[in-house]
This record gives C-alpha cells, sequence and structure tokens, in this order.
C-alpha cells in the first residue's frame, strides 16, 4: 500500500531482520544443546546418553555452519541470494533433530 503512495519499500530492513532472525535460532540452539549436556552430566551417562549428546553437539555444530553461511551471505553487499532448499532443509532438520535429542536426554 505504502508503494501506492509514491514511497518505496527499503531493502535493507528484510535481510537484517532474517539475519537477526538466524541469530536469534542459533542462540537458542546453543541453549538447548547446553542444557541437554548438563541434564546428560547431572543425570548420570548410560550408553543412550552419551551418543545423543553427541549427536546433539554435532547437529549443534552442523547448524551453526549453515547459520554462519546464511548470515554471511545476508550480509554481502548487494542483492542477497535466495536461501536453497537444500540449505532450508538441512537447517530445518538440524533444529527438530537437536530438540529430539535433548528431549531423549532430559526425559
Amino acid at each position: 500500500m505504502s508503494e501506492a503512495r509514491g514511497t518505496t519499500r527499503d531493502p535493507g530492513l528484510q535481510p537484517e531482520r532474517t539475519r537477526l532472525a538466524w541469530r536469534r535460532t542459533t542462540l537458542a540452539s546453543t541453549v538447548v544443546v547446553i542444557l541437554a549436556v548438563r541434564a546428560l552430566l547431572h543425570g548420570g551417562m548410560p550408553a543412550v546418553g552419551v551418543v545423543a549428546g553427541a549427536l546433539c553437539c554435532l547437529l549443534w555444530l552442523c547448524f551453526l555452519w549453515l547459520a554462519h553461511r546464511r548470515i554471511h551471505a545476508l550480509a554481502a553487499p548487494g542483492q542477497p541470494v535466495s536461501l536453497t532448499p537444500r540449505h532450508a532443509a538441512a537447517a530445518t532438520l538440524c533444529t527438530v533433530a537437536v530438540a529430539v535429542c535433548a528431549a531423549v536426554l532430559v526425559l
């Protein structure tokens, strides 16, 4: 509606909001992994827990790598490149898998 009145949309705001959303998701994922490892260390170390904790940490590192790449792509000058479906699926899979592994460690 504002474009009809003659004002133009600032193209720099959307990449900035998206970059901040990636950072928030990375922070939330970090908190989940820390709490999961804490639950593992304080609840004993059964074999399933150790495997789930290691998998949780590995998936977290994969998500951090994906998020880092996306944040840098959004910060690059010019029009940001769209997120490919493969990278979006990988980020979603990492996020869901970290949550599942953390739930296994807590329960």
